[in-house]
């Protein structure tokens, strides 16, 4: 059964057109100055492709919850699971959703000025103006009322959530949400889950954020575990 992701009904992006865009697991909003649905499919196919061809060839590649071993013949996408995902000891796949939006957004730039590709938390942000992004952490009281501002001018960026709550994602803490600020979405979806895997109550968000900042590559963090938030580096509240 396909999931319901009501909270892009709250979604305001402005002048921007949004469609979604869907195939199999995938499941895309799309924001754009036209909307370019035909060719967002076209780049959509064409990386789970490359993904779904290297599964088959490497089944490891899809089940390992560590990192696998560099390959210098895979598809770049592929390459960069792999040597995010290798930076905080975590499974490939622990960062498709963000290498999906990463490649996906980078290469619509080619086709409109602004781009935002959301993938279920996962996010590629490159716009003109600054976006203020809602945090939903599930039952926490703190959910949707934590809203992070991007500025502009630190776009492109990732910007990617994990939850050990809610969701069906392999994690082994118990944060209700961690988000991750990055350059690259494939990094900060990877990040996510290591972090949150360090997060097993409150008292563990200090520590956890410390071990997030230390990841080369990481700008960001916020980490929310019930009424209690912890938040550290180039994180500005709107």
């Amino acid at each position: 059964m396909d999931e319901v992701r009501t909270y892009r009904n709250t979604i305001s992006t402005g002048h921007l057109k949004c469609y979604e865009v869907k195939v199999r697991e995938t499941d895309l909003l799309v924001c754009t100055d036209i909307n370019i649905y035909d060719i967002t499919l076209d780049i959509v196919l064409k990386y789970r492709i490359y993904i779904e061809n290297y599964i088959t060839e490497n089944p490891l590649f899809l089940t390992s919850l560590v990192p696998v071993a560099c390959d210098i013949l895979a598809p770049a996408i592929i390459k960069d699971m792999i040597s995010e995902t290798q930076k905080v000891g975590v499974g490939p796949m622990a960062s498709v959703a963000g290498a999906i939006s990463q490649y996906v957004g980078s290469q619509l730039l080619d086709y409109s000025n602004n781009v935002i590709i959301e993938n279920g938390g996962d996010n590629f942000i490159k716009t003109d103006h600054d976006v203020h992004i809602s945090v939903y952490a599930g039952s926490s009281p703190l959910s949707e009322k934590i809203i992070l501002k991007l500025n502009s001018s630190k776009m492109p960026a990732g910007i990617c959530t994990s939850s050990g709550t809610i969701g069906h994602s392999i994690s082994f803490g118990r944060a209700d949400a961690v988000c991750v600020l990055s350059d690259s979405a494939v990094l900060a979806d990877a990040a996510a889950t290591a972090i949150g895997n360090r997060v097993k109550n409150k008292n563990d968000i200090q520590k956890a954020l410390d071990w997030g900042m230390a990841v080369d590559g990481v700008r960001g963090v916020v980490i929310i575990v019930g009424d209690a938030i912890g938040l550290s580096g180039d994180i500005e509240l709107a």
